[in-house]
């Protein structure tokens, strides 16, 4: 299974919970991004059944100059750290190279 990507995922969230205008972030962010980490968690891994994630990196440049910039650079960080912590495999792609963050063990 591909999930490409995230980051237009956690957009739908944060407009359907109307993140942009609260003043913090709803618990709902927090719940969806939960049960979609839960769900990856207990995805089957194998060689036949493989569940593959793209994400973007939106924390390796400048701070947003908007709260809206920053909510999303920060939620999408989180996410991405919590994909990544249930993940066999984190692999990071920069010009083309894959640089493996935590490699398949074995």
């Amino acid at each position: 299974m591909l999930v490409d990507d995230l980051a237009t995922w956690l957009t739908g969230v944060l407009d359907d919970t109307e993140a942009w205008e609260a003043p913090t972030t709803p618990p709902a962010v927090d719940d969806a991004v939960a049960t979609l980490v839960e769900a990856v968690r207990r995805a089957p891994s194998s060689a036949e059944a493989r569940c593959v994630l793209v994400s973007a990196e939106v924390g390796l440049g400048v701070v947003p100059a908007t709260r809206a910039g920053r909510l999303f650079r920060d939620e999408l960080g989180a996410l991405n750290a919590a994909l990544a912590a249930v993940c066999d495999e984190v692999v990071l792609l920069v010009a083309g190279l894959p640089l493996r963050l935590k490699p398949t063990a074995g």
